[in-house]
């Protein structure tokens, strides 16, 4: 997984995200956006326009913070996987 979204992103979903993703890997799920492990090009374009510092490349996401890798694949393997954001 190139890029995670960890939990400065639940309640806030700001979007920005979304629109520098030139391959629609982000998903809204109910509580926060999540990127999708196999869809990410690890392009960056969207750590930059995140509002509150909730996305890092995997190697980067902060200690306190790595049980958001494993949230984020599992997300997509659930019964209710996310959906595309709303706008």
């Amino acid at each position: 997984m190139p890029y995670v979204i960890t939990e400065a992103c639940i309640g806030t979903k700001d979007k920005a995200c979304v629109d520098v993703c030139p391959v629609d890997c982000i998903y809204e799920g109910e509580q926060q956006l999540y990127i999708h492990p196999d869809e990410c090009i690890d392009c960056g374009a969207c750590e930059p326009e995140c509002p509150v510092t909730a996305i890092f490349p995997e190697e980067d996401v902060p200690a306190n913070l790595r049980q958001y890798i494993q949230i984020n694949r599992d997300v997509f393997k659930s019964d209710n996987p996310p959906g595309r954001p709303t706008r």
